[in-house]
């Protein structure tokens, strides 16, 4: 009781008044599907019109700010970081530890060529990389520094518990959306959280199971089109552009200009906003197809790229690294804390850690199946492997990189672990200059730059796919409603530049959580049949077939036995 209370104060908060929720919801319902679809993005989009700073009152402002911050703080609480890591435990325990046992086979099956059967539009590589260019972005660079930042080094310990433990629940959340996939009759697949929720959960439950569905397709919605997918990625683009044009000009002032009714910025960001978004258009307009083509490319080669200069930094730092890995493990439980300080200072180390673990890797999400679900294979298993390495690749590789080099850059320079000196970009910029003084200035921020440009361009991409398939599944396959969302997407990379950073971040910590319950909830109902497709597969038996009915048609299971 005391949760609904505090979410009608919340909601009176931001209106001024009570929000007359069941009515908007009444009124989408009674409109025709592609109308309905239609006339939600465009609300949700109208909506983060509002947290335009220099069009507000300071004090409407920050009384905003500090209920996107409740909201923040009760979503991202110690409720769901639980129910997420026990997800993950619970799952690696039921799987055997999948993830450590196959993690040698799954690298080597993202190369293997499919000859699948059973449908599919993407090979297991495509895929891969398409749901790593929505994984691997500013969360690697900006959400790692932020994250350490707030919570102190600690937090990166927290971000490779959530990995590791993720990992399972990514291989989990994949397998069931290939199982439970739908293909049209132009071989357009359609698969996700929502059909596994829907036909998975609803089969059992049919009630919740649609509930679960229209939830996540909501809270999908929102991710990508100011959460994850557009206004945080966009703002880490013109930031770092920004960022680098003044290392250019030696910190100079930059030419800037004004746009009337909301405020002045830098011509570069100016121009670096309308760049990216025709840039986006031209992909995004391209469909899954064009999408994953430019994922196969850029994803690979950034991340090598980014890789080798992260351990090159490290390297020429060997010495300590040795301190970093000690103040990390340190940190992460509060040993470092002042006296009686120990434990709150391990909470918010792994609430930090583990929602930027999560913004990054999105185990749990239930995005990455999404871009799974479009595989080409005979079994939901092959699929599942391969994307657990998507939650490996991201965190236990990339983040890491990003996290020691700023660990270091704090034993180096404590100033840039001050956040009222460095915040975001600019934490990872100066750990990276710290860490090589003899490289010219320029061309580490140039390099940083391009790699995060890059990362997060891709990881737009790759939600605006994700969000697509969501409008799609809201409309019951009509495709109009999905035209007119890419619009309204590419008008909100245009328009993200000029939103709020601090608001920008809140939102996409808030929609990250809401989107993870309905997939958790899906995952633990279902994780029988998972526990089950599992043991058939590796067994060698394989008796199940994708979509197999093990509600209704257990007689597989009992040959299986």
């Amino acid at each position: 009781m005391a949760r609904r209370r505090r979410v009608k104060v919340i909601r009176t908060d931001i209106s001024g008044k009570r929000t007359e929720l069941k009515k908007v919801l009444l009124t989408l319902e009674s409109l025709p599907d592609e109308t309905g679809s239609i006339f939600f993005s465009a609300l949700v989009l109208q909506g983060f019109f509002i947290l335009k700073e220099n069009t507000m009152t300071s004090s409407v402002f920050t009384k905003i700010n500090s209920v996107l911050d409740a909201i923040d703080g009760f979503v991202w609480g110690l409720p769901l970081i639980i129910l997420i890591l026990a997800t993950g435990i619970f799952l690696t325990i039921r799987l055997r530890g999948v993830q450590f046992s196959q993690l040698k086979f799954a690298i080597k099956s993202i190369f293997r060529k499919s000859d699948s059967k059973e449908g599919g539009e993407l090979s297991s590589f495509k895929s891969l990389c398409t749901a790593l260019s929505a994984t691997i972005g500013t969360g690697n660079i900006v959400g790692v520094a932020t994250a350490i930042a707030l919570g102190g080094p600690g937090a990166l310990f927290w971000m490779w518990l959530a990995a590791l433990l993720g990992m399972a629940t990514k291989y989990s959340e994949c397998l069931l959306a290939i199982h439970f996939r739908e293909e049209k009759a132009d071989g357009h697949i359609l698969g996700g959280p929502f059909y596994t929720c829907e036909k998975g959960v609803g089969a059992k439950f049919p009630r919740l199971g649609k509930v679960l569905a229209i939830l996540f397709a909501i809270f999908g919605t929102m991710v990508g089109l100011f959460g994850i997918g557009t206004f945080s990625q966009v703002n880490s683009i013109t930031t770092a552009v920004e960022t680098f044009s003044s290392t250019v000009v030696g910190g100079a002032a930059l030419a800037t200009v004004s746009i009337p009714g909301i405020g002045t910025y830098s011509v570069v960001v100016v121009i670096a906003s309308i760049v990216l978004a025709i840039l986006a258009a031209l992909v995004i307009i391209g469909g899954l197809k064009r999408i994953s083509n430019v994922a196969a490319v850029i994803v690979p080669a950034m991340a090598v790229v980014y890789f080798v200069f992260g351990v090159f930094a490290v390297s020429c730092n060997i010495s300590h690294v040795t301190e970093a890995f000690e103040r990390i493990f340190q940190g992460a439980f509060g040993f470092k804390a002042v006296a009686g300080g120990a434990v709150g200072a391990m909470i918010v180390a792994m609430q930090k850690g583990i929602a930027r673990g999560i913004f990054s890797n999105e185990a749990g999400l239930g995005s990455a199946p999404i871009a799974a679900s479009a595989a080409k294979v005979d079994y939901a298993v092959q699929q599942g492997i391969i994307s657990m390495t998507g939650t490996f690749f991201d965190t236990i590789v990339i983040c890491t990189i990003t996290g020691l080099t700023i660990v270091i850059g704090g034993i180096l320079n404590p100033e840039i672990l001050d956040p009222e000196k460095f915040q975001g970009f600019a934490i990872t910029n100066a750990a990276f200059h710290a860490l090589l003084p003899r490289i010219p200035g320029v061309v580490i921020s140039f390099v940083l730059m391009a790699c995060l440009i890059l990362f997060a361009f891709t990881t737009i991409l790759g939600w605006d796919y994700y969000s697509e398939r969501c409008i799609e599944y809201l409309s019951k396959g009509k495709m109009t409603p999905v035209k007119i969302y890419r619009w309204l997407y590419i008008a909100a990379i245009f328009i993200g530049p000029y939103m709020t950073v601090s608001a920008v971040w809140t939102i996409a910590d808030i929609v990250n959580g809401l989107m993870a319950i309905p997939n958790i909830i899906s995952l633990l109902i279902l994780n029988g049949i998972i526990v089950k497709l599992t043991a058939d597969y590796f067994s060698g038996k394989r008796i199940y077939s994708i979509g197999y009915d093990f509600w209704n048609n257990p007689v597989a299971d009992s040959e299986q036995n």
